[in-house]
Order: C-alpha cells, then structure tokens, then sequence
C-alpha cells in the first residue's frame, strides 16, 4: 500500500498544482550598495537588430541585479556623455550620477561572425578594473553578456558567477511529463525528453553533461541516463517496482536513488552504469530523495520512518541516521547546497508547501518563501541562487531567488505547469 501511495505522489505532485586585476569591495561610501550602470554597445561595422543590440545591457542588468551585490541600470536618460570608443570615456557624467561602476561594450561584425569587447570601469577611480572579447555569432550574444556578468561578479565578490548555466526541470506544456532544460535566466527553452510518456527527477551529472531520470516510456518507472548532446536514453536501472529521485555523487562514480525491488522504497548507491547496488537504509518506512554532501561523505534523505515524511542525514554507507528536521510535520525535497553549510527543503504549511533551509546540524532553520505552494529547490552552482517550482499569485512556473529568499522571479513563461527543477554544475 505505501508503495502505492509514493507512486502516486510521483505522478500526481503536490507541486503540480502548484585584463585581471584585484578584487572591488562590495561596499560604497556609507555602507550603500555599489551602483553599476551600463552604457549602450557601440557598433563597429555591425549590422544587427535593435533587439539583438539591446538584449545585451539587459542581460548584464539582470544579471547583476539578481547578484544582489549591487544595483544595475542601464544608461539612463540624464547621463548624456557618448564615446567613439571604449577607453574614450568621459567618467564625469557617472559619477555625478552616483555611479561607481560602468559596463562598456563595442560590437563589430565581419561576415557572419561576431566579436564583442567588454570593459568594466571603476568610475571613482577612473581606470578600467577588467575586460573580456569574445567571438562567435549573433546567435552568442546573449551567451557573451552571460560571461561578463560571471566575470564582474569575480571580480567585485573573488567568486565567479553562475550566469552560464542551465536548469533542467519537467513541463507539461506538451500534455505530457517531458523534461526540457533552459538557461538560468530562462531563455533558450529546449525540449530534453520526447517519449509522450511521464519523465521526472532530472539530475545532472557533476560536469553537466549528462542527466538522469526517471521515465515511465516502457512501464515501469525505471532510471535512464542521457547526454545533453545526443538523444540516446541508456538504462542505467530497470529493477522491479520503483527506480527513482537518483542523484549523482560529486565526484560522479555513484548514484543514489530509491529502490522498491526488495518492498518498500530504500536508499541504495549504484556504480554509475546501474551496476553493483547497495542498500544504505534497512527499514519498513518510505526512503527517498537522496542528497549527496558536497564532499561525498553523507547523504540527506526523506523518510516516513517516524510516521510522517522527514529529513534525516546518514553517512555514504548507511552509517550513523540522525533526523534533521524537528518543526513541521511533512518535510521533503532535500538538496545540499554545494559549499555544504545549508541544506534547502520543501515543508507542507497551513497554506502549501514552503522553502526552508537548514543548518547539517539542524540550527539555523529558515523560511524563504511565503507566497504560493513551493518546492523542489536546488542550488546554483555557486550557492548565490535557488531554484524552485511554484504556482502562486504571480503564475505558476520555475522561480529563481536569492538563496536568503530575496529577489524570487520566474523565469518560465511557456504554458504548463512547470516543476523538478535542477541546476547545472557548468
């Protein structure tokens, strides 16, 4: 009967209704937060659309917004100073603005190919603090302005961004459960999965090239495994019952997912082709959700062992199960953030399901949404962002926070319902 019910929970979804130089520091005069503006390309010899030109400064205020490390904008108005080239600046009109930062591009075209030059100025002192060229097509433009962003926030934090990255996440948009994957922001949407059957719990391999996932194509609920570069899906495991919510380990040798070939749904490692299985959980309670520790050595995980579903940690082998979470009485969806101080999980409320995050040690046990019915988080690569499905006022979809719960945005847009979603390492 518990097998039942877990399967059901799978296919039905709470949610579904739901030039380097040093460091700049992340403060200004007064403890204020560093202002960043962005100018308007400059075009040599280049022949591109409006929309093509523009989407640069969009991005890059995006971006930095989302950052939190400092407040973007693109030219505005009453800054009127133009320059014919990018170390032609004129930083006086910037810094009356109470700029502190400015972001300058050229854009120049030859043939079909594309080169695009950034410079990051330090306004107050008048001197350029970084620069990057990047050639490729039109096409790479919003890539380009991706890397940039990276780029500033390495330089203003010392750690690189996650711009460049993609989410995988399961949609509906096609009448059925598909898996698709999407830049971090959203665009450039692309269809992963197209077996018109139930697809779910995508995971991405550590270097990002790969993903598992469950698919219900030929019956049974079995665990595939897919390049991002090809459409071959390969069995990893097709076991008896349930084969499901696997997770790659950091170092990608192993797979932990959730077993039912023995009876009840257990906690098992697996070598990466499927083979070798080992049971970590030994009980007659429901255990799933695995989540590797950054560093390999434990593994979070839910269980219904207690009588309701929790949080609980172990070791890799099984060892030393301790309960994480103690407030709230159904607890799911644990993911490890990847410097290993907090753990982001989904906790049911009087109004739906929320994010938390949580200490390893169980302090520090956080809400970061309110608004809505909110679960499967899971982090950017580098710990700045979580992502996570919603259905609330504002449309239901994937969001983006800050991973103190600030700045939540959505950033799908097609119709469906959207949910599962995971970051990319790279």
């Amino acid at each position: 009967m518990k097998i039942l019910i877990i399967l059901l929970l799978f296919i039905m979804l709470p949610g579904e209704s739901s030039a380097q130089s040093g460091y700049i520091e992340v403060t200004a005069p007064g403890s204020r937060m560093l202002k960043l503006a962005v100018d308007a390309p400059l075009l040599r010899t280049a022949s591109l659309s409006a929309d093509s030109v523009k989407l640069i400064p969009d991005v890059l205020t995006f971006d930095m917004n989302m950052s939190g490390t400092v407040t973007a904008e693109t030219r505005p108005a009453y800054v009127t100073a133009k320059s014919t080239s990018l170390m032609e600046s004129d930083f006086a009109p910037w810094l009356n603005a109470g700029f502190d930062l400015l972001v300058r591009s050229e854009i120049t075209q030859t043939g079909d190919q594309v080169a695009v030059e950034f410079r990051l100025f330090d306004v107050v002192n008048r001197k350029v603090t970084t620069s990057k060229r990047y050639l490729g097509t039109a096409s790479d433009l919003r890539r380009f302005s991706h890397l940039f962003a990276d780029e500033i926030l390495r330089v203003i934090t010392g750690e690189k961004g996650a711009f460049t990255t993609r989410i995988a996440y399961v949609s509906t948009q096609t009448g059925n459960k598909e898996i698709y994957i999407m830049d971090w922001d959203g665009y450039n949407p692309l269809p992963l999965t197209k077996n018109h059957s139930i697809n779910m719990n995508p995971d991405f391999t550590p270097d990002g090239r790969q993903i598992i996932f469950t698919s219900y194509k030929r019956g049974n609920p079995d665990l595939y495994r897919r390049s991002l570069s090809n459409t071959a899906e390969v069995v990893v495991s097709k076991r008896r019952g349930l084969n499901i919510t696997g997770s790659w380990a950091p170092d990608g040798s192993k797979i932990a997912l959730a077993l039912s070939k023995d009876g009840d749904a257990e906690i098992y490692t697996l070598n990466k082709d499927g083979a070798a299985p080992v049971r970590l959980t030994v009980n007659s309670a429901l255990d799933l959700y695995p989540s590797w520790s950054p560093d390999g050595t434990q593994i979070a995980f839910v269980s219904d062992r207690l009588g309701k579903p929790q949080v609980f940690l172990m070791k890799s082998d099984g060892s030393n199960v301790r309960r994480l979470t103690t407030t709230g009485s159904y607890n799911v969806n644990p993911r490890w953030s990847p410097k290993g101080d907090k753990i982001a999980y989904s906790r049911m409320s009087s109004n739906g399901f929320n994010i938390f995050s949580v200490s390893p040690d169980g302090s520090a046990d956080r809400q970061l949404t309110t608004d809505g019915n909110n679960e499967n988080p899971a982090w950017s690569p580098d710990g700045r962002f979580i992502c996570f499905s919603s259905k609330r006022s504002s449309g239901a979809g994937v969001y983006v926070m800050r991973s103190d719960g600030t700045g939540q945005t959505k950033v799908t847009h097609a119709k469906g319902t959207f949910f599962q979603p995971t970051w990319s390492a790279h």
